[in-house]
């Protein structure tokens, strides 16, 4: 129905140029005509009613849509046509053309042994997280394993007509594969230190059987959660990992210790060896210097004795006299020293 404007009723009819009056004229009496077959006598109103409805239904089913992330497969009457990439598409209605949506550029996940709450994968879950869980180990024992499987739909067409159900399918794959990599390692190895080489064994077995399948996926990381034992050996499997954290705790102490204490003997060692090599090197230089000094003495003495003699005289006079404070001369032939009372200043006697 036409809401009237401000333009004499005519609506938004301006628009369309000078034929706007015509026109609206048209669509009332196509209008009147419409509303006088559906509301007259006759079976003619639940036809055109029908008919309406087939048309819309129609139009509707012919339109289609696929998201950024997708992309849609079409199958004319059930045989494979193309790939649609995403955007506003049209096809065939009637169920001729059926369009299905695959997520190519999402990341996928299954999840083993836990479930993620929310997940609209039917295949994402586990059924029985405890049975899948359940693995025994290269030297025959026991461990509960969870994991995660993060895949891709690489071939929409493989993914769809190769293999039926391949979620299912990647599901009993990735648990086939899981066991036989964790048979051949240790509980140990599983649960500490072999963690990334299992997952990237996990990984590269898992791509080549889904290759294989032609399953139209790509795996893209398997990823180990929790490793734990059954529960009843959970207790004892406790202690024992406290007591190999004891041992290595106790084992990294003494490494620090050793590398605190032996560096520093090592240096006080080198030290020390610096020092007697220095000393060493001191007092073969002084008894090289003295040597040289009595050798070039004894050059000039055999030269002048006399005047030898009496220079080395004088210079050791000359260093030891200015270091007595009192200096008494005598005559060599006198027999005694009488002591006099000394009036003179007091002198600060040094020790």
């Amino acid at each position: 129905m036409i809401s009237p404007g401000n333009n004499g009723g005519r609506g938004s009819w301006d628009r369309w140029g000078k034929s706007s009056p015509d026109l609206e004229k048209l669509f009332l009496q196509g209008r009147q005509q419409v509303n006088q077959r559906l509301t007259g006598a006759g079976p003619w109103r639940f036809v055109l009613l029908g008919a309406v409805l087939f048309v819309f239904w129609v139009l509707w089913s012919a339109f289609y849509t696929v998201p950024s992330d997708s992309v849609a497969v079409i199958q004319r009457f059930g045989k494979y046509l193309t790939e649609v990439p995403p955007g506003l598409h049209v096809k065939i209605p009637l169920g001729i053309d059926i369009a299905t949506l695959v997520p190519v550029k999402r990341q996928l996940k299954q999840e083993f042994g836990f479930t993620t709450p929310g997940a609209s994968d039917p295949y994402q879950s586990p059924r029985d997280g405890q049975k899948e869980t359940e693995m025994v180990t290269g030297d025959l024992n026991a461990a509960l394993v969870e994991w995660v499987v993060q895949y891709r739909i690489s071939d929409p067409v493989k993914f769809l007509f190769e293999v039926r159900e391949p979620s299912e399918t990647l599901r009993y794959v990735s648990e086939s594969v899981m066991r036989e990599v964790v048979g051949d390692r240790t509980v140990d190895e599983v649960i500490t230190i072999g963690r990334q080489e299992i997952e990237n064994e996990a990984l590269e077995k898992m791509q080549a059987l889904s290759t294989k399948y032609g399953m139209g996926i790509s795996i893209d990381q398997v990823q180990l959660k929790n490793i734990n034992p059954p529960q009843p050996v959970q207790a004892s499997f406790n202690e024992v990992n406290q007591a190999q954290q004891e041992k290595e705790k106790l084992i990294n102490e003494a490494r620090r210790d050793y590398n605190k204490v032996i560096p520093l003997a090592e240096g006080e060692k080198d030290q020390r060896i610096r020092e007697a090599d220095g000393y060493r090197l001191k007092r073969v230089n002084e008894a090289e210097g003295d040597a040289a000094r009595f050798n070039a003495l004894l050059t000039e003495y055999a030269k002048a004795p006399e005047v030898t003699r009496r220079r080395i005289y004088l210079e050791t006079l000359q260093e030891a006299l200015p270091g007595i404070r009192a200096k008494i001369i005598i005559d060599e032939k006198a027999n005694s020293i009488l002591p006099f009372l000394n009036l003179g200043p007091q002198r600060e006697v040094q020790p």
